[in-house]
C-alpha cells in the first residue's frame, strides 16, 4: 500500500515537473522564451512594405513578450543575403526572418536556401493581391474583352514589369499562360517608369501590387480589370477577381515568418501562438490594411504546405522560362 502511494506521489511530481518545463518553453538555458531581445531579419530597406509590416508585427510581439524585437534590414541579392544570415543563425528562436514571394522566387532561381526545405516555417503573416491594369485608351472594359483583344493581336501587345522574374513579371506570365495569349514582355528597372509608360499608353498591361492602385486611379488614364484574389477584396474596391474570367487563377503577394532549421518545435509553437494572437488584434489588422496587407496567421504546418505549393508553382514557371534547369538536372549555378 505504501509502495503504491509512493509510486503515485512520484508520478504526480514527475507530471507536475514536466508540465512546468513545457509551460516555461525553455530555450535550454533554463529561462523562459524569450529572455532577451529577438532579431527579425527583413530582406528590404527601411521604409519598404516588408520593413513596415515587420515593424508593425514586431511592435505587437514586443508588447506580448516584454522583449524588444530588433529589425535587422539585410537588403541585397534579392533576399539571398538575408537567407544566408538566417541559415547561419543559431536555431534558438532568437533570429527570425520575415520573407516574401520575391525571396522564394530568388532562392529558386539560384537554387540556394530553399524556403520550403531549408528553414523552419512559423506562420503566414499577411497577404496582398495584385491588380491587372491597362491604358484607358484601349477599347476594352473588362478582362474578358482585353483577352479577346490580345488574342486577335498575337505578339503585338506589350506588358511591362518592374524587373525580370519579379512579382509583376510572374503575375503576367501566369495570366498569359492561363489565358493563352502571346504578349511581349518589357522589363523595367523600377515600377515608377512602368507607371509612366502605361499611363502614356506606351505599354498595354501591367500587374502591380494592390497598394499601387490609388496612384493609377488618380491619373484617370488607366483601367483596372481584375484583382488576383479569388474573391473581391476591400484592398481593391469594386475590382472583380481575375478568377471570374479565368477560373482558378490566384496570386498572393505574401509575408511569412521563418526560423532557422532545427529550431525546437516548442519554441516555434510559442512564437506562432503569440504571432497569430497578435494578428487577430483589430489594431494590428487595421494598421496592416493601411499599408495594403491583410493579416492572415496560420499554423507552422499550414505555412510549410503553402511554401511547398508556392515552390512547385513558381519552379514550373521558371523552368518554362529557362531560368532554372529542368527537374532532375543539376543546376549550373554555384
Amino acid at each position: 500500500m505504501r509502495r503504491a502511494a509512493s509510486f503515485a506521489s512520484l508520478m504526480l511530481a514527475f507530471s507536475a515537473m514536466a508540465d512546468a518545463v513545457q509551460e516555461t518553453t525553455s530555450t535550454g538555458s533554463g529561462h523562459a522564451f524569450p529572455s532577451r531581445p529577438v532579431r527579425m531579419i527583413v530582406s528590404n530597406t527601411p521604409g519598404s512594405a516588408p520593413d513596415v509590416v515587420g515593424r508593425l508585427v514586431g511592435a505587437k510581439l514586443t508588447e506580448a513578450w516584454g522583449q524588444q524585437i530588433v529589425i535587422d534590414n539585410r537588403p541585397g541579392a534579392t533576399g539571398l543575403i538575408a537567407a544566408e544570415t538566417l541559415a547561419r543563425a543559431a536555431p534558438d528562436g532568437y533570429t527570425l526572418w520575415l520573407n516574401t514571394m520575391t525571396q522564394l522566387i530568388s532562392t529558386l532561381q539560384y537554387q540556394r536556401h530553399m524556403l520550403a526545405k531549408e528553414f523552419a516555417p512559423v506562420s503566414l503573416v499577411a497577404s496582398t493581391p495584385f491588380v491587372i491594369v491597362v491604358p484607358a485608351s484601349l477599347p476594352v472594359k473588362s478582362l474578358a474583352e482585353w483577352i479577346a483583344y490580345a488574342k486577335a493581336r498575337p505578339g503585338q501587345l506589350i506588358y511591362g514589369s518592374g524587373g525580370q522574374w519579379g512579382s509583376s513579371h510572374l503575375c503576367m506570365e501566369a495570366l498569359t499562360s492561363m489565358a493563352g495569349i502571346n504578349l511581349v514582355h518589357v522589363p523595367y528597372k523600377g515600377s515608377t517608369i512602368v507607371l509612366s509608360d502605361i499611363v502614356a499608353g506606351r505599354i498595354h498591361a501591367y500587374c502591380p501590387a494592390a497598394p499601387s492602385l490609388p496612384a493609377f486611379a488618380q491619373t484617370g488614364k488607366v483601367r483596372t480589370l481584375g484583382v488576383t484574389y479569388q474573391k473581391p477584396t476591400p484592398l481593391a474596391p469594386g475590382v472583380p477577381p481575375v478568377a471570374d474570367t479565368l477560373p482558378g487563377f490566384e496570386l498572393l503577394g505574401w509575408y511569412g515568418l521563418q526560423a532557422p532549421l532545427h529550431t525546437p518545435s516548442h519554441i516555434v509553437s510559442r512564437i506562432n501562438l503569440d504571432l497569430v494572437k497578435a494578428l487577430k488584434s483589430p489594431e494590428l489588422q487595421e494598421r496592416l490594411f493601411a499599408v495594403g496587407a491583410e493579416a492572415v496567421g496560420s499554423t507552422p504546418a499550414e505555412f510549410g504546405t503553402f511554401l511547398q505549393k508556392e515552390t512547385e508553382r513558381w519552379a514550373k514557371v521558371l523552368r518554362q522560362g529557362g531560368t532554372i534547369p529542368a527537374a532532375g538536372t543539376k543546376p549550373d549555378r554555384e
